[in-house]
């Protein structure tokens, strides 16, 4: 007897808010990420092989909130001035106590994010993932993962904000293709929990 997904497995716990930071607010938090946040070009294996991740990221947090992904292990610097600020807005908005925030930096459309689930055993059974967008506005993609017709997208303009909570990294992958029309970066912020080891 075939078990059919409920309807609270379909559709992803999802919030959305196009103009989460005003744009003057925006702008200045982008200039200022832009220059100040120590970013890198990350390795990761794949095919048996060394390969760079297609963008450059960086990790700030608490002391403690060690993240391991992709076989990377994370170790966090200290917050800076304007990682602070986002971070208290978003306990404002949302009452969520992030302790970590890991940033990406889009530099063009050919950089990207494949398919995949943020659903590392530090983060717990239901993680809530604050995402941040600013600069070029890009499309995220979320497919699930026994059903792949079910897809949504999401248009994320500069100070937008989305955020994934409940079982959505349990049943759907998200991904930010690449989009080879763009030539203007974007900085991406995902702030999460990381939950203290055993």
């Amino acid at each position: 007897m075939e078990v059919k997904p409920s309807s609270e497995q379909i559709e992803p716990d999802i919030l959305y808010i196009s103009g989460f930071l005003p744009s003057a607010d925006a702008d200045r938090l982008m200039s200022g990420l832009m220059n100040s946040i120590a970013w890198e070009q990350k390795y990761i294996r794949m095919f048996g092989r060394q390969l760079p991740m297609p963008r450059l990221t960086a990790w700030y947090g608490d002391p403690g909130a060690v993240y391991i992904y992709s076989g990377l292990t994370e170790s966090p610097l200290h917050w800076t001035d304007e990682l602070q600020e986002m971070r208290d807005r978003l306990y404002d908005s949302l009452g969520e106590s992030f302790n970590s925030v890991l940033l990406n930096l889009y530099r063009t459309g050919e950089d990207s994010m494949g398919w995949h689930s943020d659903d590392e055993r530090e983060l717990g059974p239901e993680p809530v993932i604050a995402s941040i967008s600013l600069g070029a506005e890009r499309r995220f993609d979320l497919m699930h993962r026994t059903l792949a017709h079910e897809r949504r997208s999401y248009m994320l303009p500069h100070g937008s904000l989305l955020v994934m909570r409940g079982n959505t990294q349990s049943y759907w992958r998200h991904r930010l293709p690449k989009s080879l029309r763009i030539k203007e970066p974007r900085i991406n912020l995902t702030f999460r929990t990381i939950l203290p080891g055993p």
